[in-house]
């Protein structure tokens, strides 16, 4: 016991090491934004202002952004997520000012969560490879693209706990079958669904593994199973009680909702219950799995049908407008060669190694890994994102043909540390399949347009989808629209104000009380002729605009015209 604290411990402490030489650099690199609080995604600086608004005062169980949407927009995230920054902000604050405090925790939180992931891809690695596979899994580790960008400086969005997670639940799955590994994965994958959904399938694939292991051995496997369904049910119904917000019982599967909560109770029960049946033969248990997986879909379908399509509840214009075009979210086959061999190539050349482990030592363990990776690749096929999940899982298996590599000669160690460096998959796929020029036009999201905001008066801001993230954070503007799919009015306001004519675009504009407009590059494609972002681009706005400020770009903020009222429209 002494000697396996010891090399926990020691594992930690080079994981710890690592992270900080990564962290350090990364930050020094971007020093320049994260100075100013410009953080590297809309959704990382949506984070800061949801924890900015806690801190100040509303309510813990209160998530809604009340800047964001004609009427506030209840956010579909949790406060699990803002726990630690705010711990952090609060503990640097009297030391360095809120400002400082808050580029230190943006930069200290990552770093943790890096940490965390290295370390348990170390006792991941330890346990399936041996001990010398694990330098080289936790170097794969640390620079396993796309998720090592999930743990820049700055990231303080929820991925990359949700990554960190996904490891506990493997370090659990390839471990003894013990209650306590079993716990430990159903905690791991209850505090995973509180934080988002994105990890669904991966949980699926997990519980999958542990009740197949269950069919298979029986007796041996039936403590994991249960402890796995306990650990489940009992972090949902403590989150529950926790972290539900003021919309909780919205009727929605797309966070952590009482819809979720019921389906995440009704998928607890299940290992539970098998694990309390007596069955001795492996084909009753087979069969028995069976029913249950079968009886667990349909009462799920009856209790939470939500659950089947979550975010159904977009509308149709919004989804064919903006959400068929968010980046990570654009199925494999859909995104750009370059893009897809970058995402994707890691987690495949992770998949290879895991298969080659199996077809070697025949050990169950490494069947569990790959049910993780295929999971994670079946996600990346419908959304990019599953990327992220399957890289850090490619860890362990590389790291350990890396090892069985360098008893080969160095021409084959060569080869396994190239297949094995993520940050190289992208950059041989622009090499392989050179970008298009850039048509970029003014930017909906430059520091030039966002400071001219803050410049002005508090507002109402008419803007294109993108803009409201970061710009709610760097500003004391309200935005009628923002890149989350529950503002659904205000981004259907938002599109039709600048895709319709301008007597329509003025009509929207005085119904929503907005008192400053943004023309920018925020639309794929042309806009039709007619309407207001055709003229706006072409520079020639209606009289009921008054031009504030033109960017270096060409990105213009206007000012609504006071005392504007509602046109009378035609056909």
């Amino acid at each position: 016991m002494e000697s396996t604290d010891r090399r926990a411990w020691s594992d930690t402490l080079l994981a710890c090491m690592l992270a900080g030489v990564l962290a350090a650099a990364w930050a020094w690199r971007d020093w320049a934004n994260l100075s100013v609080l410009r953080l590297p995604d809309a959704d990382d600086a949506m984070r800061l202002q949801q924890i900015r608004d806690w801190l100040s005062g509303q309510a813990f169980g209160d998530v809604t952004q009340y800047r964001l949407g004609p009427g506030g927009t209840a956010m579909h995230w949790s406060r699990l997520d803002d726990l630690v920054p705010a711990a952090l902000i609060r503990l640097f604050e009297g030391v360095l000012g809120r400002h400082g405090a808050e580029v230190a925790a943006v930069i200290a939180w990552p770093a943790i969560l890096l940490a965390a992931a290295i370390a348990l891809t170390a006792r991941i690695a330890r346990r399936l490879g041996g001990a010398e596979s694990v330098m080289p899994a936790m170097i794969v580790a640390a620079i396993a693209y796309p998720a090592s960008t999930l743990f820049a400086p700055g990231r303080i969005d929820h991925h990359n706990l949700q990554m960190v997670l996904v490891l506990v639940m493997a370090w659990a799955l390839v471990g003894p079958s013990t209650l306590r590994a079993g716990a430990a994965a159903g905690v791991a994958a209850a505090l995973s669904l509180v934080v988002g959904m994105e990890t669904a399938p991966l949980l699926v694939a997990a519980a999958a593994v542990v009740a197949i292991d269950w069919v298979v051995q029986g007796v041996p496997a039936r403590a994991r199973l249960f402890g796995f369904g306990f650990g489940l049910g009992g972090a949902i119904l403590l989150s529950s009680a926790a972290f539900a917000t003021t919309s909780w019982t919205l009727p929605a599967c797309d966070g952590f909702t009482a819809i979720v909560m019921r389906a995440a109770l009704l998928a607890a029960v299940v290992p539970v219950a098998l694990a309390l049946l007596p069955l001795d033969s492996r084909p009753g248990r087979g069969i028995a799995l069976a029913v249950a997986g079968a009886s667990l879909l349909a009462a799920v379908m009856l209790a939470a049908p939500q659950c089947l399509s979550p975010y159904g509840g977009v509308d149709p214009l919004l989804r064919q407008l903006w959400l068929a075009r968010v980046g990570e979210a654009v199925p494999l086959a859909g995104a750009p060669l370059a893009v897809a061999i970058g995402y994707a190539g890691l987690m495949v050349a992770g998949i290879a190694a895991t298969g080659w482990q199996i077809w070697t030592r025949r050990d169950r363990c490494w069947l569990a890994m790959l049910a993780l990776q295929l999971a994670a690749l079946a996600v990346t096929f419908l959304q990019v994102r599953g990327a992220y999940a399957g890289a850090l899982l490619a860890a362990p298996a590389l790291g350990a043909l890396i090892l069985a590599a360098r008893r080969r000669g160095a021409v084959a160690l060569a080869g396994a540390w190239i297949a094995s460096a993520g940050m190289l998959y992208p950059i041989a796929a622009q090499a392989l399949v050179p970008a298009p020029p850039s048509s970029a036009g003014p930017s909906c999201t430059s520091p030039a347009l966002i400071a001219a905001l803050a410049g002005q008066p508090a507002g109402i801001v008419m803007a294109p989808i993108d803009t409201g993230g970061p710009a709610i954070a760097a500003t004391a503007q309200r935005f009628v629209a923002g890149a989350y799919h529950r503002d659904n009015d205000g981004n259907l306001a938002m599109y039709r104000f600048y895709l319709g004519r301008p007597d329509r675009a003025r009509a929207i504009a005085a119904r929503l009380g907005v008192t400053y407009v943004i023309a920018c590059d925020g639309f794929a494609g042309t806009p039709p002729r007619t309407s207001l972002a055709a003229q706006l681009a072409a520079g020639a706005g209606p009289d009921w605009l008054i031009r504030v400020q033109t960017m270096s770009d060409g990105a213009a903020l206007y000012r609504v015209r006071p005392g504007l009222s509602a046109p009378r429209l035609t056909r």
